[in-house]
């Protein structure tokens, strides 16, 4: 990506973020980039357009950030609790994204059901590393009934994390909230 699409990027995400997508106007997006809005439009061709390039860039991070890191993990545990970090940095690296995500993934309109597709895809990647873990016998002594409420719930983690840095407006410590977290999960699901 070069330098202008991605001051682009980072500029609208920054105001979908704060602004919200419909408050935000493709002549602030310019006007805060310093471009024209040909220089814009030669990079997206709409505010839609650079909405869902952002979507799809960030959960393709996120599902090759779990993808990679629990590749050289062997028990369902090791992968939970890599997929648990990996959410947590996400959420407090990338809180921008994931405040656009959040925001949007409800609703009927396009970018709605777009956002949703990406999030369910994401959630899907998350019960097949489950389910191909008991599979494997990776997880014999674990309460597992429902694979699919269980990787709902690690994405609801991300949920959580945003509300609390909203009431509370602390700092997020990555391993502070992954502690908090992976006591409360591991315990509900006997894993050790």
């Amino acid at each position: 990506m070069n330098r202008t699409k991605r001051k682009i990027f980072e500029t609208s995400m920054n105001l979908f973020a704060t602004k919200g997508y419909d408050a935000t106007s493709i002549e602030e997006i310019t006007s805060i980039v310093g471009v024209a809005k040909g220089t814009l439009y030669y990079h997206f061709s709409s505010k839609e357009e650079i909405f869902n390039f952002l979507i799809e860039e960030g959960m393709k991070l996120l599902q090759n950030s779990i993808s990679i890191k629990i590749a050289n993990c062997d028990t369902l545990t090791s992968k939970l609790k890599a997929i648990l970090l990996i959410q947590v940095k996400v959420m407090t690296k990338y809180e921008d994204f994931m405040t656009i995500v959040l925001s949007q993934v409800l609703g009927k309109e396009s970018r709605h059901l777009t956002c949703r597709k990406y999030v369910f895809d994401y959630i899907d990647l998350v019960e097949k590393i489950i389910r191909d873990s008991i599979d494997n016998g990776e997880a014999k002594d674990n309460r597992i009934d429902d694979p699919k409420i269980l990787a709902s719930g690690l994405f609801g983690i991300t949920y959580s994390i945003l509300l609390y840095k909203i009431k509370y407006g602390d700092e997020l410590n990555i391993q502070t909230i992954y502690k908090q977290y992976e006591k409360i999960i591991f315990s509900q699901y006997n894993l050790k």
